[in-house]
């Protein structure tokens, strides 16, 4: 999108906007609409709270990103977001059973699936470093400190909703709400975008709406479904959230063979291959945990 011209503004908002019908079909379909929205409207202000954050103000930032830098440079940044959730671990509570009673334990930073993720960070490093002296330092300012914005508000509004859900609402619901209920963010957003640049291109409309349904729609179902079935385990949490370091080998391979971009060198190889190695690290770890 960037590259075919279109403000940061209309490829971030756009996604959301036209996120809702699809998801309103999914959950009228599936017939959970009516808990849904029985559920927000007791909760509100909440949930436009942490829906803006895990939506908001992890997707504008990195949008604005992509405009401002190369695309290896928003990718590889993007993966401080596997360290993030698992840094992020004590600001919140786990519930476990103590006889008749519940308590709330405080989270533990995961150790374990930390050191790993910092091993695939190696990797992106070593990516980076690669490539930095052909970019300039305001490239790297506009480019890199927005997504270490956004890869903090993604878990942190994910793991945030997840508390306020509290298992009573099912991926499909949460999903649908929480775009619902960071509208408000993007309205405003885009309502600035079309006094100060006019209405978005046909090609952006298009093009968002792809990323609409195969990210925004399909990737953050099957991505919130697997945050749902490891919640209360820190190092499984970890690990799903980890596998995200993945869009940096497919990011390479659509530049190479979509938009033609240069083979990487021996060095970005070698950060390639720290990455992949700590995905299967963490595959690993996970089935010995069984």
């Amino acid at each position: 999108m960037e590259l075919t011209g279109g403000s940061w503004v209309w490829s971030s908002s756009l996604r959301f906007f036209f996120m809702v019908p699809f998801l309103y079909i999914i959950v009228f379909i599936r017939g959970d609409l009516k808990p849904l929205i029985e559920h927000m409207k007791s909760n509100i202000v909440t949930w436009i709270k942490w829906s803006t954050i895990g939506f908001g103000i992890f997707y504008a930032p990195l949008c604005f990103a992509a405009r401002s830098g190369p695309s290896w440079l928003i990718a590889s940044t993007w993966q401080t977001t596997i360290i993030a959730g698992a840094l992020l671990s004590p600001l919140f509570y786990i519930e476990k059973t103590d006889g008749d009673s519940i308590k709330k334990i405080r989270g533990k930073i995961p150790v374990k699936s930390l050191s790993i993720s910092l091993f695939i960070l190696i990797g992106v490093f070593i990516m980076q470093t690669d490539q930095m002296s052909v970019i300039s330092k305001k490239e790297i300012v506009r480019g890199v400190f927005p997504v270490i914005i956004a890869a903090f508000a993604y878990p942190f509004g994910n793991r945030k909703m997840m508390e306020v859900c509290k298992g009573e609402i099912n991926t499909y619901q949460r999903v649908l709400g929480m775009t619902v209920a960071s509208l408000p963010f993007w309205i405003i957003l885009s309502a600035f975008g079309f006094s100060s640049i006019g209405a978005p291109s046909k090609p952006q409309i298009i093009q968002s709406l792809i990323v609409a349904i195969s990210s925004g729609v399909i990737a953050t179902i099957l991505f919130f479904k697997a945050t749902d079935l490891t919640k209360g385990d820190s190092q499984k949490m970890a690990v799903v959230e980890a596998t995200q370091s993945g869009e940096l080998i497919f990011s390479l391979m659509g530049e190479l063979f979509i938009i033609g971009g240069v083979f990487p060198t021996p060095v970005s190889l070698t950060g390639i291959i720290f990455v992949a190695g700590g995905m299967v690290f963490h595959s690993l770890s996970t089935k010995n945990q069984k």
